[in-house]
């Protein structure tokens, strides 16, 4: 990682959390091995040797197919991809440096261990130990279900295709989402007014909200202006930075007070409050009074400002959105001067005095600065604040004449009320209106998204106004299109990886057979406990790809060993699957005990990295109970496969 100028952040400890349950696998599945060697009656050395030149193709096997796993996270485009490349490559490196270690050190050290062990008086073949009883319960008890299988191999072909089924199901129900929403201790909040109003209206109003947020149980501390500046463009709103008490001083999550807040803030006449909580990523750089954004966009300006609020009031009915607002504001009043200018000819009135006038009047104009020994004082021109709140103030200006002589405003012009829009934002170059909107508790962004997109149709939106998503919403949008094939990529990369091992085309399809189950687990457990399919959790289950066809590698190889000493398929998978139960259940344990931590994650933003844990654990324990019956099975339908096309082949050629 330092080579690579990678830190250690969020993303890449998320990869040596999760490496700590892989990289131990290629050591486990070596020194299982010796181990057996050992107890058959060999001397440590000699069983360390023709262990490890046993299971060398094995352990390459599963390392190299569990790096080809990663091989479409290297490659994945765009702000995404650049995000989770750091955290493809700090696991691909980890899993190298294992299989290298596995293959070298582990047997010798091992080998030297065991013959110290011996010499010390232990005898290894009688000593049973707890953990080897509860390996001999379970050993026995699966020989029994595996009899059971072989009896019934067209029902346990049934079952493999049922969980394909079911896996596509499962990630057509679960609620999608793009990042878990984290709880970061900061709550950010936007205060809007009518776009008429003062600063000091504004600024009694918003201290009305501070009280307000204040008061809530679970707030340490806040921030907050009000007026033009920084993100502002307007006069008339407010932003707020709200600090949260530590997570163990307070009983509610952030989206909790902020729905708690939300129906107090309301009350408020006049202003309308929006709260979001701060994220550790966020994607854009849009400024606005929610998380998530869609974007109107059209030529005509006047034509946005006439469907977009049709579509935010539609919109406003759904119960799917929350915080809804839009960033092009209400149109403002504004007083329209228009000057008789042959009357001000006569007069000898120039344009040029009426503007400076009016500009030393009301345009709050900097005249000159004040030098103290302590201090500086800045004077600004302006009219008396009676004289700034009413229309009829026009009436009490004055403009001087080329004679000099005082002549009323309303003597060269006249003055009528008017609208006008407080500012235009573009996308691009074009006017373009910005909807942004925050999910109710229990609301998956895919279900929000779905909404969004149907409502302009239900309205008659015409089609030169363009509807797209931003900043976070635009990523997720990329990731929905791009997840499907970035899943099909990892398993075609591991199909290519063992096709090219096994030098076959069957053997990889008994391997992949392990992954649908895999799939059905991990979309269980996110189901159960109240996870989306997230941009995380799909991470998690290309994790498990890597890791749960492991399984099927290691019964194929040795049952293809047994095959070659002469043992029919049926005994040589049977055979297989006695063997290497201890080291698929150690190397699962492991796996899952490495991830449990991410599942149970607490703290400030735990949120992101436990659906990553969920997947993983809820994967591997239900693919673990189904691949050790479903694979034999298929490994024997795959060679039944193939000696039927050998045999027509060979008639074909005859």
């Amino acid at each position: 990682m330092w080579l690579l100028g990678y830190t250690l952040d969020n993303i890449s400890l998320m990869a040596l959390t999760v490496s700590v349950g892989f990289v131990v696998d290629d050591a486990i599945v070596m020194i299982e091995n010796i181990t057996r060697h050992i107890e058959d009656g060999m001397k440590p050395l000699e069983a360390a040797i023709h262990g490890a030149k046993q299971i060398t193709f094995t352990v390459i096997s599963i390392s190299i197919s569990l790096v080809a796993v990663f091989i479409p996270l290297l490659f994945m485009g765009g702000i995404i991809g650049r995000l989770f490349r750091e955290f493809a490559v700090t696991l691909t490196v980890a899993i190298m440096v294992s299989m290298i270690v596995s293959l070298t050190v582990t047997p010798t050290f091992y080998a030297h261990l065991m013959t110290w062990r011996q010499r010390r008086g232990h005898n290894t073949q009688t000593s049973q130990h707890y953990g080897e009883r509860i390996f001999a319960w379970l050993d026995e008890h699966y020989a029994r279900g595996l009899n059971w299988v072989m009896r019934h191999q067209r029902l346990i072909l049934f079952s493999t295709v049922l969980t394909v089924a079911l896996t596509i199901a499962l990630y057509i129900f679960v609620p999608k989402g793009f990042f878990p929403q984290q709880d970061t201790g900061l709550l950010l909040g936007t205060t809007q007014a009518r776009t008429d109003i003062s600063f000091a209206a504004l600024k009694e109003k918003h201290l009305q909200a501070v009280k307000i947020v204040l008061a809530d149980p679970a707030v340490a501390g806040m921030g907050s202006f009000v007026g033009t500046g920084g993100p502002i463009a307007t006069g008339n709103e407010g932003r707020m930075f709200i600090a949260l008490k530590p997570l163990d001083k307070r009983q509610d999550t952030a989206d909790q007070v902020i729905a708690r807040l939300r129906p107090k803030l309301s009350h408020i006449e006049g202003l309308a409050t929006f709260l979001q909580g701060a994220q550790d990523i966020q994607i854009g750089g849009r400024s606005t009074r929610a998380q998530y954004q869609f974007v109107l966009w059209s030529e005509s300006l006047e034509e946005l400002q006439t469907w977009a609020p049709k579509f935010l009031a539609k919109l406003r009915s759904d119960s799917t959105v929350a915080d809804l607002s839009s960033d092009m504001d209400a149109a403002g009043q504004q007083i329209n001067i228009t000057v008789d200018r042959d009357r001000a000819a006569q007069l000898g009135v120039t344009m040029e005095t009426i503007d400076q006038v009016l500009q030393d009047a009301f345009a709050q104009r900097q005249v000159s600065v004040i030098y103290t020994p302590r201090n500086e004082y800045h004077v600004v021109l302006e009219v008396t604040k009676p004289y700034q709140q009413d229309v009829s103030a026009l009436d009490h200006v004055f403009v001087k004449s080329a004679t000099g002589e005082a002549v009323r405003l309303s003597a060269v012009a006249h003055f009528n009320m008017g609208t006008a829009p407080v500012s235009v934002r573009h996308q691009g170059q074009f006017p373009a209106a910005t909807l942004s909107f925050n999910l109710p508790p229990g609301t998956a962004l895919g279900d929000a998204a779905d909404r969004i997109q149907k409502v302009g149709a239900s309205i008659g939106m015409p089609a030169d106004i363009h509807a797209e998503f931003a900043g976070s919403a635009k990523a997720f949008a990329d990731s929905m299109r791009d997840e499907p094939l970035l899943i099909l990529a990892a398993f075609v990369s591991i199909y290519i990886v063992l096709g090219v091992l096994y030098e076959s085309t069957l053997h990889p399809v008994t391997i992949i057979s392990t992954l649908p189950s895999a799939g059905v687990g991990a979309l269980l457990a996110l189901w159960m406990t109240g996870n989306d399919l997230s941009l995380i959790s799909i991470i998690g289950v290309i994790l498990l790809m890597g890791i749960v066809k492991k399984n099927g590698i290691m019964l194929v190889d040795f049952a293809l060993m047994a095959e070659r000493d002469g043992a029919t398929p049926q005994d040589a998978v049977i055979d297989a699957c006695r063997k290497r139960f201890r080291p698929i259940m150690m190397t699962t344990m492991a796996a899952v005990l490495g991830a449990l931590p991410l599942a149970l994650s607490l703290g400030n933003g735990g949120e992101l990295r436990r659906p990553l844990g969920v997947a993983i654990v809820g994967g591997l324990l239900i693919s673990q109970l189904l691949t050790l019956f479903t694979t034999p099975v298929v490994y024997l339908a795959m060679e039944k496969f193939s000696r039927a096309r050998r045999s027509k082949l060979m008639e074909m050629t005859t």
